[in-house]
């Protein structure tokens, strides 16, 4: 997939111990030691890596399209996924290695991800983050020692509220506890490519739910996928993820927060002091940062009206480009997103190019 990229690998440590896996990539032409575009930080989404934004041909996907246009770009993957390098002291196959959510990929991983970056390139940095992406990078622009590294972000189906999902298996899964279904049969590492998974969805779909395209039960009706592909993008894709993340991903669904994860009312004292956890506070992502959206009106799961009360709580007005028909992973994989998408993604970052600043 990288043979079009001259390719850099760097390990990286959180501040809670799990080694993370960074890229860093150019077009052939480049040098890795000599970058002169912006660094641009590509963050992916749930049950993804920092393949998603490869899986396309070289005029298609992201990735390549960023670094042919002389862009430095890094390719993030968050603990957990099958590029990363697991745990200073943890095994994966221990329970305490899946103690984490969203909330631990924000403000650890991407923390530690934008630290790296701006160390070796003394610039500030574009992010782009899709899906999760996105819920990431929200929650990690509210803290000052974070969103002072960042120059400005692209977010593609932006997402900080979830309580307007529609996707009928991810609705049938939250209503039938699917969370605590897997915590039950003592399963902590959410892997969709285990029997045991594949079955529980199975039987979660028979009788209940179509999921003849089983793409569009849980992303929503999508309108430009090359489904020849199919196969080819299974080999990347699902990568595992936590039952923790998908508990904190059902509390949003469930309770229409976008908050740090709730434990219940006496670990929440413990944990927060207080009875429920904190917010992310969006108002207080600085009115200065640029920031640039598009989001599909038939995207399951980062709604149009959830995406309306994102907007109405950021301090800024951010550019938007909206696709009526498109779903949520065709923002990655739409045969036409070069043109619908990406073309704008990379006006509004050369719009804001200027000489590199720490």
């Amino acid at each position: 997939m990288f043979n079009f990229l001259k390719l850099g690998k760097f390990k990286l440590q959180t501040k809670d111990g799990y080694i993370l896996a960074l890229q860093r990539v150019s077009s052939p032409s480049g040098d890795l030691r000599v970058q002169q575009g912006h660094p641009v930080l590509l963050q992916h989404g749930l049950f993804m890596a920092g393949d998603a934004w490869f899986l396309d041909s070289t005029e298609q996907s992201l990735g390549f399209i960023l670094a042919d246009q002389g862009f430095d770009v890094w390719v993030g993957n968050v603990r957990g996924t099958r590029w990363s390098y697991g745990h200073v002291s943890l095994s994966k196959t221990e329970k305490e290695f899946w103690e984490w959510s969203w909330q631990e990929l924000a403000l650890y991983d991407l923390a530690e991800m934008l630290h790296y970056i701006h160390s070796v390139t003394s610039s500030k940095i574009f992010i782009v983050g899709h899906s999760q992406g996105t819920i990431m990078s929200l929650a990690a622009l509210t803290q000052p020692d974070i969103v002072e590294m960042v120059e400005a972000a692209a977010l593609l189906c932006p997402i900080s509220y979830l309580d307007h999902v529609s996707a009928p298996l991810v609705l049938r899964m939250v209503a039938m506890h699917l969370d605590q279904m897997v915590l039950a049969l003592g399963i902590h590492q959410l892997n969709f490519r285990s029997d045991v998974l594949v079955n529980l969805v199975d039987s979660l779909c028979d009788g209940h739910v179509d999921c003849t395209d089983f793409l569009s039960s849980i992303t929503g009706k999508n309108c430009c996928f090359n489904k020849t592909h199919m196969d080819f993008y299974l080999e990347y894709e699902p990568h595992p993820s936590s039952v923790k993340n998908l508990r904190h991903l059902f509390q949003m669904i469930r309770k229409g927060t976008f908050s740090q994860y709730d434990y219940g009312i006496l670990k929440n004292l413990l944990m927060y002091g207080q009875l429920k956890p904190p917010a992310f506070d969006l108002n207080s992502i600085p009115k200065s940062l640029p920031l640039w959206m598009s989001y599909g009106g038939n995207d399951a799961l980062a709604d149009i009206t959830d995406v309306q009360h994102t907007l109405e709580e950021l301090p800024s007005k951010p550019e938007l480009l909206y696709l009526e028909n498109y779903g949520h992973i065709y923002f990655l994989l739409s045969i036409k997103a070069n043109r619908d998408i990406y073309d704008h993604m990379v006006g509004f970052f050369r719009s804001l190019e200027k000489p590199s600043s720490s």
